[in-house]
């Protein structure tokens, strides 16, 4: 079985200098989204599944993908980026400011999140159960016998997840066995619309998740890579 985990392209995060709370994609996103797509028609091994997180950027970068392969989007609304404070109609430049200030934050401070958003202790939480409920729906379970390995009942899937740089990061620490830190994005750092992909791979009478590739943007030209 295969877990593909491809992050959204460039959203428009500041508007005429204003911070946007659920932004769209930038004309350079959509085009990434279009390379990404082109990419996975390609493939050997064609996607069994398209689930997709519902912010406006994931949704957006998914439709190419959906449009090329045929596969509907699956919306899983629990795997939607760490929920940040209501910065509408904030400058953009006060935004980036607190994210600045905040990178210094002590430890603990770190767990509980900024000050009117989502703890990351819950964002975990949220990202881990989610992941954990869509594998349980497709047959792949925590193997009771023995920790960091599992059970798979068809492993000839091949499921693509678009959502977003922290969610992919829990997700693929989780799989992994690693134990989460408040600052998982910086720990596993995917750009725009690279992929990052996971397998199950039979061994000691179970499966083990091994990360094939990371941070994959071969299918983007220099000029169309973006953080």
């Amino acid at each position: 079985m295969e877990l593909l985990f491809i992050r959204h392209g460039q959203p428009a995060w500041s508007v005429d200098g204003l911070s946007q709370t659920d932004p769209h994609l930038t004309e350079l996103g959509r085009r990434q989204a279009d390379l990404a797509a082109a990419r996975l028609v390609r493939d050997k091994r064609p996607l069994s599944e398209l689930i997709v997180s519902p912010a406006a950027r994931s949704q957006e970068t998914a439709a190419p993908i959906a449009a090329k392969t045929g596969l509907s989007i699956k919306t899983v609304d629990d795997i939607i980026e760490i929920k940040m404070p209501d910065w509408s109609g904030e400058l953009e430049e006060t935004v980036q400011r607190i994210f600045a200030e905040a990178r210094h934050r002590p430890p603990e401070e770190w767990w509980d999140g900024l000050e009117g958003g989502e703890s990351f202790r819950s964002f975990h939480d949220r990202i881990t159960r989610s992941l954990t409920t869509v594998l349980a729906e497709r047959g792949v379970h925590p193997d009771r016998r023995q920790e960091h390995l599992w059970t798979v009942d068809d492993p000839d899937q091949r499921i693509a997840i678009v959502a977003h740089g922290g969610t992919n990061a829990v997700a693929i620490g989780y799989l992994l066995g690693a134990d989460p830190t408040p600052w998982e994005w910086e720990r596993f750092i995917l750009y725009h619309a690279s992929f990052a992909r996971m397998r199950a791979i039979p061994i000691a009478g179970g499966f083990a998740w091994s990360l094939r590739t990371f941070n994959d943007r071969e299918h983007l030209p220099k000029d169309a890579r973006t953080k």
